[in-house]
């Protein structure tokens, strides 16, 4: 039985741990050559190193996403490597440090601005342009684009106003790709991941009291794994997600529903 990417070629930010390196290892135990990148250098040859050992297909590219001329040169070296893009999870990005609105410094609102929010719509940019480029919308040509916002990103939380602003942001680029992009059958969703274990929020499973605590916010009352998230996002990169688009898939064992 054929993968659900079979024959595709996919591109994984911020794909040198957690949710990015799951994604990336099931892009390519579905079927697809997968372009690896992220700023970390090591951690993206391993995610490389992981696939490769199980007999999948990957280079890595490094890249910080929120730099336009460092997003276009990910895409040209996609290209030149596998001769095409077909689907792309923006999945990149950081948290930033807790404060209130009020607290909440310059510098830590830009680099939420710049890597959630900025660095996905730099990636979405030069992607549509690909797709656009290889005639997306003619004889069924198209692509599919996942990007990563989080359930910050459709409800509000204390002390986070920058990271649930650039998350909401996401939200709604989503949307508006989407709609100006349906009629090429370019598709673009996104995944709302709850808590996840993974690096990023590992500082808040600092005590089994802080981890239990967590776990209790969500019905399910559990946290999940970064392959859980991988899931969603290949799948929705998936030609079994054609008719899905401008869609942001809360991930989060029913968090949002309480």
């Amino acid at each position: 039985m054929s993968g659900m990417v079979e024959g595709k070629v996919a591109l994984v930010t911020g794909a040198g741990s957690g949710i990015g390196r799951a994604a990336s290892q099931k892009f390519a135990a579905e079927g697809a050559k997968v372009v690896v990148s992220d700023v970390n250098v090591e951690g993206g040859e391993q995610t490389v190193a992981l696939i490769q050992q199980a007999g999948g297909d990957a280079i890595f590219v490094k890249c910080d996403v929120s730099k336009a001329a460092e997003a276009e040169a990910l895409i040209k070296a996609a290209v030149d490597q596998y001769g095409r893009l077909d689907g792309a999870f923006n999945n990149a990005g950081v948290e930033g440090a807790p404060a209130t609105t009020v607290n909440c410094t310059e510098e830590n609102f830009d680099l939420n601005y710049n890597v959630n929010l900025k660095g996905v719509w730099l990636c979405m940019k030069y992607e549509i342009m690909q797709f656009l480029a290889q005639g997306a919308g003619s004889d069924g040509k198209g692509g599919s684009i996942v990007s990563t916002a989080s359930i910050a990103g459709l409800l509000g939380f204390k002390n986070a106003p920058a990271y649930v602003a650039a998350k909401h942001g996401v939200v709604g680029l989503t949307k508006t790709a989407a709609l100006e992009f349906a009629t090429k059958n370019i598709r673009v969703n996104a995944v709302c991941p709850g808590p996840i274990e993974t690096p990023l929020i590992a500082p808040l499973f600092s005590n089994e009291k802080a981890k239990a605590a967590i776990m209790g916010s969500t019905p399910m009352n559990r946290v999940g794994q970064p392959e859980e998230m991988a899931n969603v996002a290949v799948w929705l990169c998936s030609d079994r997600a054609s008719f899905v688009t401008g869609h942001s898939l809360a991930a989060d064992a029913g968090f949002v529903v309480q």
